[in-house]
């Protein structure tokens, strides 16, 4: 009998970790619904894979900081901007003037956008603002291990939550959306209150390092990028997912299920 060892494709995604200060420094994450196929249940950062439209050259017009970055960087930063505004009704854009996108996004128009009816720029279009490409820092890549089904090429960003906008879930891919401390998170993992996949836990991990978003930002721009690949060995008799130790995270062993 043959076996299949066709390794699953990597696709494209990116996930975007919204920091505030006030009360404290809290991360934005989101409860995924239970009946979606992908860390179900799971507390996450808003985020998922690319669209075809969020390679339309038209996005020149409409996003700052187009010149900053490459083909793959644009279309990997709105796909984040694009993913918090479906997932979360966070909407990273300022109006031609400079002033902050300050508007309640609405939910039926988020729905239009998730389900693919609607085309986020038609969106952005409407609302004659600018995506801030520009206000993203990068705060890790992570590639999902070969031995997954589905697998994911993600980038993570960080950048400052807009200060007069409020987080609403959709009700559809998340059924919760939740300001939280980074060390609570970690506790509430601990203590099997909630579920974190591994990539999630490990950066919330680095966030709990910072004092504040400032902080938080600082370290991502002086931390060198380290691709994680997680890599399956076998040590003492046990299954064990490892990553580069010059990463960033330290030594990390995390026993398999």
């Amino acid at each position: 009998m043959q076996t299949n060892t066709t390794v699953p494709e990597a696709r494209p995604a990116a996930t975007i970790l919204l920091l505030r200060d006030d009360p404290e420094f809290q991360v934005l994450m989101v409860k995924r619904h239970q009946q979606i196929d992908f860390a179900s249940g799971a507390l996450v950062f808003p985020g998922g894979k690319l669209h075809q439209g969020d390679a339309d050259p038209a996005w020149a017009d409409h996003a700052s900081g187009w010149d900053l970055f490459d083909d793959v960087q644009r279309k990997l930063r709105i796909a984040a901007i694009r993913e918090v505004f479906e997932e979360a009704g966070i909407l990273l854009a300022h109006h031609c003037n400079g002033r902050p996108f300050e508007t309640v996004c609405d939910l039926d128009i988020r729905a239009k956008v998730d389900r693919g009816e609607l085309e986020f720029i038609e969106v952005v279009r409407d609302l004659n603002v600018q995506l801030q490409l520009d206000s993203l820092g990068i705060f890790a890549r992570w590639i999902t291990p070969p031995i997954m089904p589905k697998r994911f090429d993600t980038f993570f960003y960080v950048v400052r939550a807009p200060a007069n906008q409020l987080a609403a879930c959709d009700g559809h891919e998340t059924v919760d959306a939740e300001w939280i401390a980074p060390k609570e998170v970690l506790r509430l993992a601990e203590s099997g209150e909630r579920t974190v996949i591994f990539p999630t836990r490990m950066n919330v991990q680095l966030l709990a390092e910072a004092c504040d978003s400032a902080d938080c930002m600082r370290r991502a721009e002086e931390r060198p990028l380290v691709t994680v690949l997680p890599k399956l060995e076998e040590r003492d008799g046990q299954r064990v997912l490892v990553i580069p130790n010059n990463a960033g995270y330290g030594p990390v062993v995390e026993v398999v299920g």
